[in-house]
């Protein structure tokens, strides 16, 4: 049954949203109108886009006025209780108290960091800027739980319409930022490492003696077989080593090795070097250099240390090729950053039109969980276990940051490889979860 929605008029903005609420989550057909006389005679399922208050039989949505402007403002963000969940751009007289399409449109284009705001130590976009953050809605999908609500509603006003229902899936994706604690760094690197912070750790790995704490490959190859996992593996292509690219460098044979034998059996993606973030043009030679590597093609990335800036960085992958990014999220504390627990198109929002670049939110890494919000392992498992929760409530992707460093063997992260494992186990148990890229 197809939805016809009438509004006086149609905009980039609206068709774009509409597209993603009615087609991409509700998986029902939808066409515009802007004649009334069709939309009043029209028998199937109708939504009136309008602040008139005769809704001619369909449902009603206020329009707040964002999505038919073209430039970029303050907005009126003032939030209220709508069913026990947060909302703004208040509209009268409607079937739904606020304009679900605005607000949609206002998180999944991270409209708000177009806007004047201060960034933090790394130059990023602050969370505590978002008004996710200042409203205490961060931890949850909100997009998802409006449209969620907002399907019910419809239900109970057409009976016969139906959706097709959308199936929780996991995927779990890693950062290989240093791919070995001490192996494969070279006589120089190792020995200056080591006047500074002698070790007898470091002797037996290289040595021979002992295996090296970050290297947990072999273990995460058997968990994902026995878990039946469709990981996504970043890799740092740093061509020299700098205060935020650390990793083996891409030229010597293990890392080349390490790189491939992901390549053959997993999907992998660019992690952009901190560098590349001043100087662009080496995003594409270090996708080049991962493709000629893994001998595929790259069209997934990810910024390293969630550094980017909208539009630009997202410009520059779409120029550079790359058509999936993992990258919206916070570097700085867990939750969803645009409020989605579904993957969507981005949109360019300063030349006011939807692009092909397919965005992949995360709400949970562990380095967060660890160095910024401070939480033992313990904690962090119980953090997860929420993500989870909410994300399958509303049949969405939960997506995942891990960290080989963090599932090795080095005693700082004791205890992480374990709770991960239980984590994985817990879902596979529940067997609520479709294990697979979406």
């Amino acid at each position: 049954m197809q939805v016809l929605l009438y509004a006086p008029a149609t905009s980039p903005r609206l068709q774009y949203i509409c597209r993603f609420i009615f087609e991409e989550f509700l998986k029902v057909e939808f066409s515009f109108t802007a004649e009334i006389e069709k939309f009043i005679n029209y028998s199937g399922v109708k939504i009136k886009y309008t602040n008139e208050t005769n809704a001619n039989g369909g449902f009603t949505i206020g329009n707040w006025g964002i999505l038919f402007e073209s430039d970029i403002k303050e907005q009126d963000t003032t939030c209220f209780e709508v069913n026990n969940y947060k909302a703004f751009f208040k509209t009268p007289n409607a079937d739904l108290p606020f304009d679900i399409f605005a607000t949609s449109f206002y998180l999944l284009s991270r409209y708000e960091e177009y806007l004047p705001h201060q960034k933090d130590m790394y130059g990023r976009y602050a969370h505590e800027n978002s008004l996710a953050f200042k409203e205490t809605f961060l931890q949850l999908p909100m997009v998802n739980i409006w449209v969620k609500d907002f399907a019910i509603q419809l239900q109970y006003k057409f009976p016969a319409l139906r959706f097709r229902p959308s199936v929780f899936s996991f995927l779990p994706t890693y950062d290989i930022d240093m791919a070995f604690s001490y192996k494969h760094k070279g006589v120089l690197r190792n020995t200056g490492s080591f006047i500074k912070s002698p070790s007898l750790e470091r002797i037996k790995v290289l040595a021979r003696l002992k295996q090296d704490p970050f290297d947990c490959f072999a273990w995460l190859n058997q968990l994902h077989d026995d878990y039946l996992l469709q990981p996504v593996y970043f890799f740092l292509m740093a061509e020299k080593n700098g205060d935020y690219d650390k990793n083996i460098l891409p030229q010597k044979e293990p890392m080349r090795k390490l790189i491939l034998e992901h390549s053959k059996k997993y999907t992998i993606g660019i992690h952009p070097s901190w560098q590349s973030g001043d100087h662009h043009n080496l995003i594409q030679q270090e996708k080049k250099l991962l493709e000629t590597v893994s001998q595929k093609p790259i069209i997934h990335s990810r910024q390293h240390y969630i550094r980017f800036e909208l539009p630009a960085d997202y410009r520059l992958l779409i120029e550079h090729g790359i058509t999936n990014d993992y990258s919206m999220g916070y570097g700085s504390i867990n939750g969803f950053r645009a409020s989605v627990a579904t993957s969507f198109n981005w949109f360019d929002l300063q030349k006011n039109e939807a692009t092909q670049l397919r965005i992949h939110p995360f709400c949970f890494m562990e380095a967060n969980s660890f160095y910024e919000q401070r939480i033992s392992a313990g904690e962090a498992y119980h953090e997860l276990i929420h993500y989870y929760t909410v994300c399958s409530a509303v049949e969405g992707q939960l997506i995942t940051i891990w960290h080989n460093n963090f599932l090795g063997t080095d005693p700082q992260f004791e205890e992480w490889r374990n709770m991960y494992e239980r984590f994985i186990e817990l879902v596979n148990k529940e067997g609520k979860a479709s294990f697979k890229n979406q």
